[in-house]
């Protein structure tokens, strides 16, 4: 039963016990009017039986209706503190239900959080080993120290400047002049009178190493690659290559 049915069904009761102390107490006052010689005729309607009210029995009855009373507001009074639990533990579980969904939330982001930089730090280190091989240094080319290899390294200088010359135009002309020998020098000839002797594998005189020196290489006329494009490098403003020289030049 709700709390508002209990209190229709208790103030009905109320009702009916004050109406019951209110006709008590009518009715000894109704005795107590009457006066102890009054007589009555026979003509007279005889007069209901006296009902006797005693006190005891008047303040028993308003104790009981104090009770009643009583028993209703500690009722109304629990309900009331039921009603108040319910609430307090619905409002709990609602703070502990949101409590655990911020916390699952904050966790979540945490785990996104952690995967994004973990993934980021992979993408670097997989960016910065990439750059390094890109960058990894190339091993520096190699050349027999010999009359081949002289002329290989001459060659690849040759086509980094621009200069044409091949392989067998170099070395036919390098034969002719020096038979490959780097530190031969001509004493005899015209330049060598001159002051200006030719020098080194294709027998260049100073003046002209120093005209047409390329640079990167050694500034001698002794050292065989310097020798060997500064050479070619001359016979291709004159005659357009060293191919196309066939005797002194």
């Amino acid at each position: 039963m709700s709390k508002k049915s209990h209190s229709r069904a208790l103030t009905k009761r109320h009702k009916v016990a004050i109406a019951g102390v209110a006709t008590l107490g009518a009715a000894a006052l109704a005795f107590s009017a009457v006066p102890g010689n009054a007589k009555t005729t026979t003509s007279e309607a005889a007069a209901p039986a006296k009902v006797a009210y005693s006190s005891e029995q008047l303040q028993s009855l308003r104790s009981d209706v104090t009770e009643q009373l009583a028993g209703t507001s500690l009722q109304s009074q629990a309900a009331e503190a039921a009603a108040a639990k319910k609430a307090a533990a619905k409002k709990a579980a609602a703070k502990a239900a949101a409590e655990a969904a911020a916390k699952k939330k904050a966790a979540a982001e945490a785990a996104a959080k952690k995967k994004a930089e973990q993934e980021r730090k992979a993408k670097a280190a997989a960016s910065r080993s990439v750059k390094r091989a890109a960058v990894k240094p190339v091993a520096a080319k190699t050349y027999a120290n010999n009359l081949d290899g002289w002329i290989k390294e001459s060659l690849d200088i040759m086509k980094s400047k621009g200069i044409p010359g091949t392989y067998n135009g170099l070395h036919r002309n390098i034969i002719r002049e020096s038979s490959g020998n780097p530190n031969a020098i001509n004493n005899w000839d015209i330049n060598a009178i001159n002051g200006t002797p030719s020098i080194g594998l294709l027998q260049i005189i100073k003046p002209t190493f120093d005209a047409y020196h390329v640079s990167g290489t050694p500034f001698s006329q002794y050292d065989p690659v310097a020798n060997i494009v500064a050479s070619a490098n001359y016979a291709a403003d004159k005659y357009g290559s060293i191919d196309n020289v066939n005797g002194a030049y």
